[in-house]
């Protein structure tokens, strides 16, 4: 293609001054995404990147491909409440998924709320839903255009229809009814003042309890801390009613505090965890004996049984102890404790009794994991029930729904997706890189059985390494497409991530954020040495904080890559926290306000190390206009700044979605255009060629 020309990026004389430090900001002023002169740059860049993608050849095919992929019927794991199961399905190409309610296993599912009548181009989504304990009602929250905003309704399942209630600024909540079903706790923010801008910073979250039936207005103030700003506040209400959870957050500290509140006697909240020391999860009760999971003595994770009339530490009784293994989620199902963990990034589910005593696994299909949607593992079960249902998913395993009866100790298949592809030609592996100081890194590897070792497999390395987030065995439809062109698809497992407990967090956060960067960097050179790749036909990709990851990368290492694809990055590592959500980030990043933080945060920056001269690899960035987790001005400004700094002949996008956001409740037909988007880049920048490798040529599709 000949060689492109980028729309004019305006610069100003910005400079800011860091303890003493001098630091240019030319592009800040398109951190205003609504001005007229930012809309306009949006404009002229999509304009460049879409006719930049439409000439390829190749691109309309593999979006004809991803839409047969992605058109098969899939479900959830169904939630039982007063007797009623609630799950969510879609029938293919459905934007956005739809809940329906059946009065048994063996009922017709009856359609209870479907939000793609809620918008005319889908992006209205249905972002979290609660039933109550009775079954009776839903209490659902709305979304539009990928905010963090949340409106909440309430629906009659009998009759489908709303009440009158709305309840407005809420954010980083869900909804915990009361044992009676007559309302449901809350959290939200003030209301933003008239004209503020929707990148404005989020503080002194409060919590409400909203009855049914009344204006919001009328709604119960339950806690607020006016002396802590960064306090945010989940709750939960314990299955016997008596107790109001509070797990208090500040920021994305993994460690939290711990109150309760005892709705049968009355009286004030009580802190059982004051101090933020450790992680605590409320798992369940026996009256007053809470089951705690935590990370307290104990980096990997284990059960505790805390009595709240006698709270003194040395009457805490363990459970569950550390192991090898990561203690993840924990559920109270059939009167025992249904344990996930994680071995090597991948899922176990353990059986465990109420004293403690090991019951047994559940077999696995394959290794893998048991999906999330949204905040919710996708394993549910009442503690009085005998049975459970989860959901398990693999590279190439599609979300597959299980129920098991616990008290027979037999699973049984609910639903399996009737996908038109057939795995049996491509395999999953597991590698373990050695880092830069030695450290194990593992690598899952997915591609053709019969790859070749001769450097020239085109190969997509995809990592994310922060939050204690894990990254598992997951199935995505899109990723089907590039494995049949014959590339290969290679998940990292950074440090900063969970996937060996705290002390793998801890190793990849704040002046440790560099060995994030170097094991991604071991892992893109394990893949050329090993004759996977070549640094020509390897690209690199993460979202958010992988995002971030992928922009340091590119930095520091620009000769090892042959393309790189940035998803709502952040890429501004000295004013992250002056946007909504992002002063949540300083637990794990540090602040640029601090300075010996803000040392270790302008050494990786993505966007204050680009260097003008230097020949970075083929770059297609990715954001939402209305991205309100992490600003697109992230995106803007490391676009605009790498533009002007590229040197060599390599395309430099940017591909700006409007009307979206950090990309959770994105409507099918979005996502199926943007992973179109992204292979037909990889293809033209990487050689690939789509037409080489077919699913007629060893891979016989289903049906």
């Amino acid at each position: 293609m000949a060689k492109i020309k980028y729309p004019p990026t305006r610069t100003r004389d910005q400079v800011d001054d860091y303890h003493g430090t001098p630091v240019t900001d030319p592009y800040r002023w398109l951190e205003d995404t609504d001005s007229p002169e930012t809309r306009a740059w949006i404009e002229a860049q999509n304009e460049v990147t879409f006719a930049y993608l439409e000439r390829i050849p190749e691109r309309d095919s593999i979006r004809e491909r991803l839409t047969e992929l992605w058109d098969y019927a899939k479900a959830w794991a169904p939630v039982k409440r007063g007797g009623r199961y609630f799950q969510l399905r879609n029938s293919g190409l459905q934007n956005q998924d739809v809940l329906y309610v059946l009065e048994s296993l063996d009922a017709e599912p009856r359609e209870l709320l479907d939000p793609n009548g809620l918008s005319e181009d889908g992006t209205v989504a249905l972002t979290r839903w609660e039933p109550s304990p009775d079954g009776r009602w839903l209490a659902y929250a709305t979304s539009a255009a990928g905010s963090d905003w949340l409106t909440w309704r309430v629906r009659e399942v009998d009759t489908g229809r709303d009440l009158p209630d709305v309840v407005e600024w809420s954010k980083f909540s869900g909804a915990a009814w009361s044992a009676d079903s007559s309302g449901f706790y809350y959290a939200r923010y003030d209301a933003p003042a008239p004209g503020t801008d929707y990148t404005g910073v989020n503080y002194y979250q409060k919590l409400y309890l909203h009855r049914l039936g009344e204006a919001q207005a009328r709604d119960t103030l339950i806690y607020e801390r006016p002396d802590e700003k960064e306090w945010g506040f989940g709750a939960l209400t314990s299955e016997d009613g008596r107790y109001l959870i509070l797990e208090v957050w500040q920021g994305t500290d993994v460690r939290n505090r711990l109150f309760y509140q005892d709705l049968h006697a009355g009286g004030p909240v009580v802190e059982l965890i004051g101090e933020m020391e450790a992680a605590y999860h409320f798992v369940g009760n026996d009256g007053p004996v809470f089951y705690l999971r935590t990370d307290l003595q104990a980096p990997r994770g284990r059960l505790i049984a805390v009595d709240t009339e006698h709270p003194e530490r040395e009457s805490w009784r363990t459970l569950i102890a550390e192991s090898d293994d990561v203690l993840g989620e924990v559920r109270l199902v059939h009167g025992e404790f249904i344990a996930v963990t994680l071995h090597d990034a991948y899922h176990q589910i353990l059986r465990v009794s109420r004293n403690g005593d090991p019951l047994g696994a559940i077999e696995l299909p394959t290794l893998g994991s048991i999906p999330s949607l949204g905040d919710a593992l996708q394993l549910t079960g009442q503690p009085d029930d005998d049975e459970m249902f989860y959901a398990f998913q693999s590279f190439l395993y599609p979300v597959t729904i299980f129920r098991y009866d616990l008290a027979r100790d037999e699973g049984e298949l609910m639903f399996a997706p009737p996908l038109d592809f057939d795995p049996g030609a491509y395999v999953t592996r597991q590698v373990f890189v050695p880092g830069r100081d030695g450290t194990a890194i593992p690598m899952f590897l997915t591609h053709r059985r019969a790859m070749p070792l001769d450097g020239q497999n085109s190969t997509l390395l995809y990592g994310y390494g922060g939050f204690s987030i894990p990254l598992v065995p997951a199935f995505a439809a899109s990723r089907l497409s590039w494995l049949e062109m014959g590339g290969v698809f290679a998940q990292a497992n950074l440090r900063g991530g969970g996937e060996y407990g705290e002390e793998w967090h801890q190793a990849g956060m704040l002046h440790n954020k560099q060995n994030v960067f170097d094991d991604m960097i071991a892992c893109a050179e394990y893949l050329a040495s090993s004759g996977i790749t070549s640094p020509s036909r390897l690209a690199i990709m993460g979202g958010s904080n992988g995002g971030l990851l992928v922009g340091a990368c590119l930095t520091q290492r620009p000769e090892l890559f042959g393309a790189a694809v940035p998803l709502v990055g952040v890429m501004d590592m000295l004013r992250f926290q002056k946007f909504t959500i992002g002063w949540a980030w300083v637990s794990d990043y540090g602040s640029a306000d601090d300075p010996e933080q803000f040392k270790t945060l302008l050494a990786y920056s993505p966007l204050h190390n680009l260097r003008p001269g230097t020949r970075y690899p083929a770059t297609l960035i990715l954001t939402g206009d209305h991205d309100d987790r992490v600003v697109p001005g992230h995106s803007f400004k490391f676009a605009a700044a790498l533009q002007a700094a590229q040197a060599g002949d390599a395309p430099t996008l940017i591909r700006i979605q409007t009307r979206a956001g950090h990309g959770f409740g994105k409507p099918t037909a979005i996502v199926i255009q943007e992973a179109a988007d992204i292979w037909a880049f990889l293809v033209e920048v990487l050689g690939t060629r789509a037409g080489t490798v077919h699913p007629a040529e060893g891979v016989e599709p289903a049906g």
